[in-house]
């Protein structure tokens, strides 16, 4: 008998735990003092930074108990975006999606409100900037599009005009000795239906933002500006590899106006760092190839600081600014 009642006392102690095991795991999220949370990008609907905020608030809410809702402010290559961040609240309830193309718009369209009028929050990836073409057409390699430059100059598809991919393509042609025709574009879903119809040779964009038509077979990547190749995409090049002298990363973040209450970024750091190793969210981000490159708020800020200076003695050399 007083093996049997053992038994039952090491089955519910068993039980209990389990119990407690599942709770910890679905821990509620961390309390906010927003109900609300708008992310804005500069993006438009199915751009590279319009995709990551709507797949990553389908996951932030557990970590975070707010609901998330994602704003498209479109127009001067996101200085509309930039002034809608830097003179909303600094109580955590409006954010900016930082890449290095507010660092660029900034320092070369000087806008009224630059990314120094915004609080650095928290970096969340690495993001790979890919040249891609439309698989049914006549460009099978790099070497293809630079070769066709020479001949008929040629036509590139990239973002708005201060973007990192816009950037990317003044770069690699400088490199190449080519003159294409660069065509800018608010967002990546524009540009990708242009280099679908033909009107573009190519197009330099996010994995994420062309993960369709790539999984459809519509569109090849012919390279990467990475430095290295691309973990889940080993076939392709990087363009280095290929012989031009140019490599890029896209930092991917936050930013918010400034004077972020302390207590508010520190939610922030602790749920990114969770979110980041969600197994579902994983999954997705690792599918769009995106690198967990987390840059807590007490560092951000200097990391942009040095993008921003190291990124306007660049363009002083280059002419682009004075």
């Amino acid at each position: 008998m007083n093996f049997m009642k053992s038994i039952g006392v090491a089955a519910l102690g068993l039980a209990t735990a389990a119990i407690l095991s599942s709770a910890a795991a679905k821990a509620d999220p961390l309390p906010y003092p927003n109900k609300v949370v708008t992310l804005v990008t500069h993006s438009s609907p199915g751009g590279g930074s319009d995709v990551f905020l709507r797949e990553m608030t389908k996951y932030l809410g557990k970590y975070i108990g707010a609901t998330f809702i994602v704003e498209n402010v479109q127009g001067g290559s996101g200085a509309k975006a930039m002034a809608r961040v830097a003179t909303a609240p600094a109580d955590g309830s409006v954010f900016y999606a930082t890449t290095p193309t507010y660092i660029y718009t900034s320092l070369m369209s000087k806008p009224q409100n630059t990314y120094k009028d915004m609080d650095p929050l928290v970096n969340i990836f690495a993001d790979s900037e890919v040249i891609y073409t439309r698989t049914d057409g006549p460009f099978k390699s790099l070497k293809d599009v630079i070769d066709h430059a020479k001949k008929e100059r040629g036509r590139w598809g990239a973002a708005n005009p201060a973007s990192l991919e816009r950037q990317a393509a003044e770069q690699l042609k400088k490199a190449a000795g080519v003159t294409p025709a660069i065509v800018t574009h608010e967002g990546g879903g524009d540009m990708m239906l242009n280099v679908l119809n033909g009107t573009l040779d190519i197009g330099i964009g996010e994995i994420q933002e062309l993960r369709s038509q790539l999984d459809a077979g519509k569109i090849t990547l012919l390279a990467t500006f990475n430095p290295e190749r691309i973990t889940e995409k080993p076939d392709v090049p990087t363009v280095k590899e290929s012989g031009f002298d140019v490599s890029l990363v896209k930092f991917r973040g936050l930013a918010g106006p400034k004077g972020i209450p302390e207590a508010t970024t520190a939610i922030w750091d602790e749920a990114v760092k969770k979110l980041l190793e969600d197994p579902d969210y994983k999954k997705a981000y690792t599918e769009e190839v995106l690198v967990p490159q987390f840059i807590a708020h007490k560092d951000y800020p200097a990391f942009i600081d040095n993008f921003g200076s190291t990124t306007e003695a660049f363009l002083k050399s280059t002419g682009a600014i004075k």
